[in-house]
């Protein structure tokens, strides 16, 4: 009788897969066959790894059947094995959400509370860790301790408690959002140390410019060799890190073999990681924001990716409200995780990947957020300290739409980003099902962006 329910649960899970592979247009290829054994609680491995909750459920659900699944998983869960592996690492400063998303331990940020709130915030034992008020941005944003003995999620709910009208979240972290890269004879993700190159004082009015919200970039890598090179963050030390020098390299970088979607362009890079445990913090993204707003970037590159955050949706909304264009990556979660953040906002442009035969890449994520497709695989990028590696994920897809869209605009304004995003759109190539769709948006751009992969061969 068991041996006649697996193999109807066999049957009905290809059934299933073929069904979910036709619906949300991934490239075809033969399912993988399907055993007899392995099923869920024989204790063979069968969906995502160390995947939390209701993530690990999505993910394990977009992994069954679609395309080659261990690949797939192993491309998928990338993002989630380096949290966890953060989390036993330092256990005492990270850990997760109800959700399974990381957070700093014993921190709760709290968006322009008023001074009573924070009155009754302190009576009831917790204490200011952080108090700033971005002027660019327009918001205060003060982020508490919990008191002693009170984990971070009863602190959350307490503060929402005592203050029903204010605004409080978690302090999220947010990770690259990469899915692979690869550097013959070169493991390390960063390298602490050294010193800043000396960044050009003014950048030319016909410059055109554009932003990144990342890890740090290796200035001194040839690509940027006379690039106008603004830094921000980490005290001014430099911790160049391959994630953020690939997606810069994208942006600007220029050599006799090489260049990024806005070569002639200048860099204003923002490191919210910093080598630090507790990297990629939202307020520290939200103090990038602020730096570039108060610069005037008018194109800002986050490939970045995290839960929803109320902190972050609402310097989002107005960030994009005053004209500048947000450009993000959609992630690597799997074709039917959850929405990834800050690309999930409204008015934030998502951007998903493509292959060198403008398949969508399997692991990237699908649905609403999607507005362009670009290359993200196949090609090479700068990696430290010299060299190029093979990059992969819709981190690298991002910064090629975020030049393109920079070409064009000199200042923020409304008017000017709706612009060069309309006419953007009209220069996509339609890939999937006509006009806007899920899995490519509006098309793909910057087919002719991806520079060689043979670069990363060479020494």
């Amino acid at each position: 009788m068991r041996m006649v329910r697996t193999l109807f649960t066999c049957i009905v899970l290809a059934a299933a897969a073929a069904t979910a592979q036709a619906q949300i247009g991934l490239p075809s290829g033969r399912l993988p066959t399907l055993p007899g054994v392995g099923l869920p609680g024989t204790g063979t491995p069968g969906g995502a790894i160390g995947l939390p909750g209701r993530l690990g459920t999505d993910v394990g659900q977009a992994l069954s059947g679609v395309g080659d699944s261990a690949e797939l998983r192993r491309l998928t869960t990338e993002r989630e094995l380096r949290i966890a592996a953060l989390i036993r690492r330092y256990p005492r400063l990270i850990e997760r959400d109800p959700r399974g998303n990381p957070i700093v331990r014993s921190e709760v940020v709290a968006v322009a509370p008023t001074d009573a709130a924070l009155d009754r915030a302190r009576a009831a034992g917790f204490s200011i860790a952080r108090d700033r008020t971005f002027g660019a941005l327009g918001v205060r944003v003060v982020v508490l301790d919990a008191p002693s003995g009170l984990s971070t999620r009863r602190a959350l709910a307490q503060l929402r408690r005592l203050d029903p009208a204010g605004t409080y979240d978690f302090n999220h972290l947010y990770s690259e959002s990469a899915a692979e890269s690869t550097t013959e004879g070169n493991a390390d993700r960063s390298a602490p140390g050294g010193s800043v190159r000396e960044a050009e004082a003014v950048v030319g009015a016909a410059t055109p410019r554009v932003g990144l919200i990342d890890s740090g970039i290796e200035v001194h890598h040839p690509v940027f060799n006379d690039v106008p090179i603004q830094v921000h963050g980490c005290d001014g030390a430099a911790v160049p890190s391959e994630h953020g020098t690939a997606v810069g390299s994208l942006l600007v970088g220029r050599a006799a073999e090489f260049h990024g979607s806005l070569p002639s362009g200048a860099l204003f890079a923002a490191d919210v990681y910093c080598a630090a445990p507790t990297g990629g913090a939202v307020d520290a993204i939200v103090e990038a924001f602020d730096w570039l707003v108060h610069e005037g970037v008018p194109v800002i590159n986050v490939s970045l990716v995290g839960p929803p955050n109320a902190l972050l949706a609402t310097v989002v909304h107005r960030v994009v409200a005053r004209g500048f264009i947000i450009v993000a990556a959609v992630g690597n979660d799997g074709p039917a995780a959850p929405p990834l953040y800050p690309a999930a906002y409204p008015g934030v442009i998502g951007v998903t990947g493509v292959d060198a035969h403008r398949h969508v890449l399997m692991e990237a994520e699908r649905g609403a957020q999607v507005q362009f497709a670009a290359p993200g695989a196949d090609m090479a990028a700068a990696a430290l300290p010299r060299a190029y590696a093979l990059v992969r994920g819709t981190s690298f897809a991002a910064p090629l739409v975020a030049g393109l869209l920079a070409r064009s605009l000199d200042a923020p304004t409304p008017a000017d980003a709706a612009r060069a995003i309309e006419e953007l759109r009209r220069h996509a190539i339609d890939l999937g099902a006509r006009g806007l769709d899920p899995v490519y948006g509006y098309g793909l751009v910057g087919a002719d962006l991806a520079p060689e992969p043979a670069l990363a061969r060479a020494r």
